[in-house]
């Protein structure tokens, strides 16, 4: 009987899944670096893991994209209405340190702001993140130089939170840690990730996801709740997660996920409700109360309509329409003919959120960019989808520059604006579609394909249905045909017999 020494580390632990093995657009980009990986390479003898090329590949992206801000660093931000548009840098951070009382030392919540916004208008985890680096920033110089280091302060903070998602997305599928490359790589993360402080709340959101991957559900509702802490989308995450338990009969986690997101938001909200509940509530009431924007298709509808819908009719058909998203992704779950990867899910519920919402701003981009690439690890479609962000992201900027350099008229007319908003929609939903597809035809969904189940499921990887409807009792069989063997549900093996 051979010893623990002798025997290779491929008998305990599957071996990784390399997308040049399969991944066209992954071959062809890797003869950047030499070309795809031999059989004969030496996997995990050094120093430079798959998590810690990825960690340092995030951070060198997200040091191009402060780059890619400079202009505005340098004199954008703080001279000429419009040259933070047409050079495509603008970013909340400086002008709210002034704009919402950091320069003045106001307490986020508690104190009352001048001017038409009398609270701020975020979340209080986030508020809190922003104050830290208020309480950071010099408070000496010109108001222009404290802005330039509040977004310096701010940018280094928000970097650490993009090296944590790249790391925990690396981690989530244990067998893929190379997947973390895509959010690493990401153009509309680049260019989106210091416009507002959303990375925080992502951050928080792929720690939980790799929590839940690991089995553990009190820490993965701890997580969750403190991202709702930070930013409201997390908290749809329960939604797919309470379907997936229900037809798996994993109750018990379920429950434990949700008594520990509601702890820790608690934790978080409590004081400052109790304290200054008016500045508190600002977060839910601007949201209520504020108007069609930026990015959704409302905007088009509105813009292009004589009686444009009052707000409260589009809060109305907004909600309307993401409860029957909500119903047919619960309908998917139920008659799918295999149950569907937590992440799939998790995707197609903030999608969904983010379509049928009455703003799309161009940095929600980031609260999908983890989830997509947990839900379907795939180059060519991440790629397309991408290409489709980065041009509305080109767009906005240049619809603002337009609109605000007079006769000059520098930029994208209102018409071109509307198809670049159509552009990132059709984007985010052609992304759906393929999710869509590879939850109808497993067969179909890359991370299955190695005979995996679930690899972000935690519990759910490889449990028992209990509960299905309809087709679930009879899974379908495709006239499409493959190349590779049936798969083996949960056996963590190629069945071709090696890694992809």
């Amino acid at each position: 009987m051979p010893s623990a020494e002798s025997t290779p580390p491929s008998v305990h632990e599957p071996d990784p899944v390399r997308p040049t093995k399969d991944d066209e657009v992954a071959v062809a980009g890797s003869e950047l670096i030499g070309g795809p990986l031999g059989r004969r390479a030496l996997i995990g003898s050094s120093w430079w893991t798959p998590v810690r090329i990825v960690a340092l590949v995030a951070i060198g992206m997200f040091a191009l994209g402060l780059v890619q801000k400079a202009p505005c660093y340098n004199g954008a931000w703080f001279f000429g209405a419009s040259s933070q548009y047409t050079h495509a840098c603008y970013s909340d951070i400086p002008h709210l340190y002034q704009g919402r009382g950091f320069a003045e030392g106001l307490v986020p919540y508690f104190d009352k702001l001048p001017g038409d916004m009398d609270y701020l208008e975020y979340p209080v985890l986030t508020g809190v993140f922003m104050e830290v680096a208020a309480w950071l920033t010099p408070g000496s110089g010109s108001i222009q130089h404290q802005e330039q280091w509040y977004w310096m302060v701010n940018a280094g903070m928000l970097m650490v939170c993009a090296a944590v998602i790249a790391v925990c997305v690396s981690r989530t599928h244990a067998r893929r840690p190379w997947d973390g490359l895509l959010v690493a790589l990401a153009p509309a993360y680049l260019l989106t990730a210091t416009i507002n402080w959303d990375l925080l709340a992502v951050a928080l959101t792929a720690a939980a996801m790799l929590m839940w991957s690991r089995g553990r559900a009190p820490a993965f509702g701890v997580l969750l709740g403190l991202a709702t802490a930070a930013k409201l989308y997390p908290v749809f995450l329960l939604g797919p997660l309470l379907v997936l338990c229900w037809r798996a009969g994993k109750w018990r986690e379920f429950g434990q996920a949700v008594g520990g997101a509601a702890v820790s938001w608690l934790v978080v909200n409590l004081p400052v409700m109790l304290f200054a509940f008016e500045g508190w509530s600002k977060f839910y009431r601007f949201s209520q109360e504020r108007g069609v924007d930026f990015g959704s298709f409302w905007l088009i509808m509105a813009l292009n309509s004589s009686h444009p819908l009052s707000t409260d009719t589009v809060n109305t058909l907004a909600t309307a329409l993401m409860l029957l998203c909500c119903v047919g992704i619960a309908v998917l779950t139920f008659t799918a003919p295999r149950r569907p990867r937590f992440a799939q899910l998790a995707f197609l519920i903030i999608a969904a959120f983010i379509v049928t919402n009455k703003v799309y701003s161009p940095q929600y981009v980031l609260w999908l960019v983890p989830l997509a690439v947990l839900a379907r690890p795939k180059w060519r479609d991440f790629l397309i989808w991408q290409a489709c962000e980065v041009a509305y992201f080109l767009g906005i900027w240049m619809y603002l520059a337009y609109t605000t350099s007079g006769d000059a008229h520098k930029g994208l007319p209102t018409d071109g604006y509307h198809w670049a908003i159509a552009v990132h929609l059709l984007g985010t939903l052609y992304l759906c579609a393929v999710v869509v597809r590879d939850i109808l035809m497993p067969e179909r969904d890359v991370v299955r394909r190695a005979g995996d189940d679930d690899p972000s499921g935690g519990v759910l990887d490889g449990a028992e249905d209990v509960f299905v409807l309809g087709a679930a009792a009879h899974p379908p069989r495709h006239a499409a045909h493959f190349d590779t063997p049936p798969v083996e549900w949960g056996n963590g093996r190629d069945p071709a017999g090696g890694s992809l």
